[in-house]
């Protein structure tokens, strides 16, 4: 008899789109932390978990693939929730992995079902047909997506003008390259805002900070700050830190500490 880990990353059956992508116990496509945060500020965690629907298998990976930082920004949504609690903010994250759909990316980006991510073939997302594709959007994407735009909504309606801030992680190492930065602010249009956040953390001279590093955001590859503060004339970043120095609960404090800090001082320039 063949043991279930012998299954691992093999082929499986495609999952039939006239079938429900979530299972009525499996948890739904976003969570809320902190909802009723006062601060001018909606924390954003897009690429929170590595959860894959039971219905899709393990995407034809095996589970050290799915640890990786392919399948989610590691140490983020911890970072995220010591942010939100410090910051008294609310946080919105998704569940699943950004393997399945990558929900800070425009539908039209290949990027956005990956069918490799990095050097890693996802088996599972070859070949999609347009149900598929459309299932995958509408169970998971949208759900975020429009819920964040009704908070936006809501904060604006209220008189006040958000910040909109997105936690991420990276990799130390990316296609064999070692990255020099220890963290990265990435944005658009909102230059005070950024600007002030990389002046802010440089102040530590052992810390090398990038300036839309270790990535730069572009409409065609990004939808939180092009669509959700920028498309809104909104401050919007993305904080970027390398997971190693936040997979650790003691990195998340200390990182949570420092960010929360040149958030509220940057934040507080801004408004002046």
């Amino acid at each position: 008899m063949t043991s279930p880990m012998a299954l691992e990353g093999a082929d499986q059956p495609r999952h039939d789109p006239r079938q429900p992508l979530l299972a009525i116990d499996e948890p739904p496509p976003y969570a809320v932390f902190n909802p009723d945060g006062a601060a001018p500020i909606l924390l954003l965690c897009e690429h929170a978990s590595n959860r894959i629907p039971r219905a899709l298998g393990d995407l034809g990976l095996p589970r050290h693939e799915r640890q990786r930082h392919i399948a989610w920004d590691i140490g983020a949504l911890a970072l995220a929730r010591r942010l939100s609690l410090s910051l008294d903010a609310p946080l919105f994250f998704t569940n699943y992995s950004r393997l399945v759909v990558d929900c800070n990316r425009p539908l039209t980006a290949p990027s956005f079902i990956p069918e490799v991510s990095e050097t890693t073939e996802i088996p599972a997302n070859r070949d999609l047909s347009e149900a598929e594709r459309a299932q995958r959007v509408d169970t998971l994407f949208k759900p975020f997506a429009e819920a964040v735009a009704r908070r936006l909504d809501l904060i604006e309606g209220e008189g006040q003008r958000p910040f909109v801030v997105g936690v991420h992680s990276f990799t130390p190492v990316y296609f064999g390259r070692q990255r020099p930065w220890h963290a990265g602010i990435l944005y658009g249009q909102a230059v005070e805002f950024a600007q002030a956040l990389i002046r802010g953390l440089s102040e530590d001279r052992e810390l090398t900070i990038g300036d839309n590093e270790p990535y730069s955001i572009h409409p065609e590859e990004d939808y939180t700050v092009p669509v959700h503060a920028d498309a809104r004339k909104l401050p919007g970043v993305l904080l970027e830190v390398r997971h190693d120095l936040i997979d650790t609960a003691e990195g998340v404090a200390a990182w949570g500490e420092r960010l929360a800090r040149h958030l509220e001082s940057s934040i507080v320039g801004a408004a002046r």
